[in-house]
């Protein structure tokens, strides 16, 4: 089964920049659709950002100009390039892995960012 690590997370100020990466150890990763989801305590997790088999992208209107995902096949890798980070995009940051965009059947144990004002 595959298994999936996140890594870049942190503390950062608002306006700032960090960039998540996520490792797929595993195989056929270029077969799965890849996404982003974070989580706050107390609150439904929700679909930042994802990319299909094909390179369709797809992200949360909250995030849209300033968050990328970049999947690269070469590396059994995905990134997630946040820019101008907000204090409302503080959560915990998990990569999941599917047969579709947004259905993730794998997950990492996420990655905690922290944005303050």
């Amino acid at each position: 089964l595959p298994r999936l690590e996140e890594s870049g997370g942190g503390s950062v100020q608002a306006g700032g920049s960090l960039r998540l990466s996520c490792t797929f150890f595993g195989s056929a990763y270029a077969t799965y659709a890849m996404s982003w989801f974070r989580e706050v305590p107390g609150k439904e997790p929700e679909g930042v950002a994802a990319i299909d088999t094909e390179g369709t992208l797809s992200y949360l209107d909250s995030v849209k100009g300033r968050f990328t995902i970049i999947r690269d096949n070469e590396k059994n890798a995905l990134y997630l390039e946040m820019n101008n980070v907000k204090p409302e995009d503080t959560a915990r940051y998990s990569c999941g892995a599917g047969m579709g965009t947004w259905r993730s059947d794998y997950w990492g144990r996420g990655t905690q960012v922290t944005v303050s004002s």
